[in-house]
């Protein structure tokens, strides 16, 4: 008879990773309910942002998941226009606790659903956008690039959502048309490890080491060339994928 010795330690792991998952999925909770609350009383919008850049800070140390940054020397003194992958729920957060607090995101409608989520976005300057709704989508679209005429960053996961499997989806174009006409610098940005740690079919997160990556800006897509859109699309996406480690799914 044949003992696997492998297969107690293995069961012994996934208990603790669940029992973990679990903490970390109350711990996420409470720091979003305090969020919420010092969102409503705070008055500055600064304010707002530091708080809860902290409370996500906070979680992914509780949830052991260490972060490594690289290259925040690289962004713009000015405003600008971040895109990256997406490969989790855990990437909004994550990058809104390590940019600084000038930075809003672009954050599909549907999420607006969730009233509790929503009141804490709103709160925070973010903006939302209707991906179904072509009416909706260009009103939205105005609006963002008003925000970003009027002095914002704004962060973009250019594939628009994200999927299970790994690899880089192709990007669309909001972004860069937005850089374009708000005459804003693109910083590409990798993140990597959040798949892994909460992917699209993980009911809990686990822990794991993730890392995001801010690469060299790329110069404002030019007004006079009618391919600068899609030109800085591609280079941008050609960058992160350069960096990512994970297939072309385009």
């Amino acid at each position: 008879m044949v003992i696997d010795i492998n297969k107690p330690v293995s069961l012994l792991r996934r208990a603790l990773e669940t029992v973990w998952g679990l903490v970390s999925a109350v711990v996420f909770a409470l720091l979003v309910f305090l969020s919420v609350l010092l969102a409503l009383v705070l008055p500055d919008l600064a304010w707002r942002r530091g708080f809860a850049a902290g409370c996500a800070r906070l979680f992914f140390r509780v949830a052991l998941m260490p972060c490594r940054v690289t290259g925040l020397e690289r962004l713009p003194e000015g405003n600008c226009v971040v895109v990256s992958n997406h490969a989790s729920y855990l990437d909004g957060p994550l990058l809104f606790g390590v940019l600084p607090p000038r930075f809003s995101f672009v954050i599909k409608k549907e999420v607006t659903k969730i009233r509790f989520a929503a009141l804490l976005l709103n709160r925070l300057g973010h903006k939302f956008v209707d991906r179904f709704n072509r009416h909706e989508g260009a009103a939205d679209a105005r609006r963002i690039l008003r925000a970003a005429l009027g002095g914002d960053s704004v962060v973009f996961f250019a594939e628009g959502t994200f999927h299970p499997e790994p690899g880089l989806h192709r990007f669309h174009v909001g972004a860069f048309a937005t850089a374009r006409q708000a005459g804003l610098k693109v910083v590409p940005v990798v993140i990597r490890g959040t798949r892994r740690a909460f992917g699209a079919n993980d009911k809990l997160p686990r822990p794991g080491r993730l890392e995001v990556e801010i690469l060299e800006p790329l110069p404002a897509p030019d007004p006079d060339d009618p391919h600068s859109v899609t030109n800085t699309r591609d280079e941008s996406r050609r960058r992160i994928l350069e960096r990512l480690g994970e297939p072309d799914l385009a």
